[in-house]
């Protein structure tokens, strides 16, 4: 019997259900290949009922722990978080635990945990991000994770496919963020409507692998359950740098006839077209073009977060920022993404360009961006890279967040308003 065409959602659910083929709205039970999870979402919550059970893990093996939103301690209760995280980590002897090196959206696939064709659930809600190495990856709660620690399985709905189809190539000082927040501004918080977004076109082929980790971290913010990326050589060149087996990916693609399926719907969108985005207070959906926000001023800029700390997005702060100072009453935060990243802009002299410009540098965590550590106060203006800007995540509930790309955060660090970053990139050009 013939299989019928499939979606890439479609194809990873079937792998993960032991079928050939699922359909759209069938609920099916699947294999999970990796259960990720962190000091905040994970041993805190699951340990008790476990207890409760009586009952074990499924399969240590498919498990990662990451430290990343209680450190560094700063008080007694993350203490108690943080210890509970490391005793459980290693009375159940996990062999994949990351303490303090970094987020785990951004950890856990640079040590080469996701690779194309798996079936993953993390305990945050910006799972979604694992869809970018073509896995099938989304985030649960505590009961749903319990469930899975225990049996290794869930159960799922098979969505349909929502495909964002970027055509041509984005210009100088237009990024992925900007893509997120247009598609976000666009078709609002609930556009993903828990269906699985796929991001396809010559302009996300042409992404790095930690700007498609960025379409697909932020799927969250668009009401999807997956983002997903069919993997190809970009792919596999970041895979086989972290030392991951070879996958073959020839058929982790969603088939031409599935295209036209009632399930199945299509967004074009012309990526030259595309200014750098801004969201403002209270909601990534308040998103519009810079020129919209432009000479507003602003107290702090916060590069940090799983969207907007990597290397790449170090980078393309740096690159605005070499020889300049950031304004006067301007507070430029730097929070990477991981110590690999951090490490990495290290070695090449970009976090010495941003120390140059002024630049505070905070620990490789969530920090900021999920309300720990060094916050925002009352009052304060802020433009961050960061995926959120709700009312008092950051901080003081009077703090007014702007969401931006590194690069427009770096812009307006510099001259203290909110700026459009194709304007001092054409005072950089030769």
């Amino acid at each position: 019997m013939s299989v019928a065409p499939q979606t890439l959602a479609q194809k990873l659910i079937a792998r993960a259900a032991g079928k050939d083929e699922v359909r759209p709205g069938e609920i099916v039970n699947c294999l999970v290949d990796l259960a990720m999870f962190h000091d905040s979402s994970g041993p805190r919550r699951l340990q008790p009922m476990l207890q409760a059970l009586g009952a074990s893990v499924w399969d240590t093996s498919k498990i990662v722990l990451v430290m990343d939103h209680y450190v560094p301690e700063r008080d007694e209760e993350s203490r108690r978080i943080v210890r509970i995280a490391r005793d459980w980590a290693r009375d159940q002897h996990l062999p994949h635990v990351y303490d303090s090196q970094g987020i785990c959206h951004v950890v856990v696939p640079q040590h080469g945990h996701i690779r194309p064709g798996m079936f993953c659930v993390g305990g945050d809600s910006h799972s979604p991000t694992g869809g970018a190495f073509g896995a099938y990856m989304f985030g649960i709660g505590s009961t749903e994770m319990l469930g899975v620690v225990v049996t290794g399985e869930i159960w799922l709905r098979v969505p349909g496919t929502i495909r964002m189809q970027w055509d041509g190539r984005l210009a100088p000082g237009v990024v992925a963020k900007d893509m997120m927040l247009h598609m976000i501004g666009r078709f609002g918080m609930n556009g993903g409507r828990y269906q699985a977004v796929e991001f396809c076109g010559d302009a996300v082929r042409a992404l790095s692998m930690a700007e498609r980790m960025t379409l697909s971290n932020m799927s969250a913010e668009l009401g999807a359950q997956a983002g997903l990326i069919a993997p190809d050589e970009t792919t596999m060149q970041w895979l086989a740098a972290t030392g991951a087996p070879p996958v073959d990916i020839a058929a982790l693609h969603t088939d031409e006839e599935a295209i036209d399926a009632p399930s199945c719907e299509t967004h074009r969108f012309e990526a030259a077209a595309l200014e750098p985005y801004v969201a403002a207070p209270h909601s990534p959906a308040n998103a519009r073009g810079v020129g919209h926000f432009q000479g507003t001023p602003v107290d702090v800029a916060y590069i940090g977060a799983c969207t907007g700390a990597k290397l790449d997005d170090l980078r393309a702060a740096a690159q605005l920022l070499r020889g300049r100072r950031v304004a006067p009453g301007v507070r430029l935060m730097v929070a990477p993404a991981s110590l690999k990243d951090q490490e990495a802009a290290r070695e090449e002299g970009v976090l010495q360009v941003l120390t140059d410009a002024g630049a505070q540098l905070f620990p490789t965590a969530c920090g900021a961006c999920a309300g720990y550590g060094e916050t925002l106060g009352d009052d304060t203006t802020v433009i961050s890279s960061t995926a959120r800007n709700f009312r008092g995540r950051m901080g003081s509930p009077t703090a007014q967040v702007y969401l931006a790309s590194p690069y427009t955060v770096a812009a307006s660090a510099l001259r203290g308003v909110i700026t459009d970053p194709r304007e001092l990139m054409r005072e950089l050009a030769p």
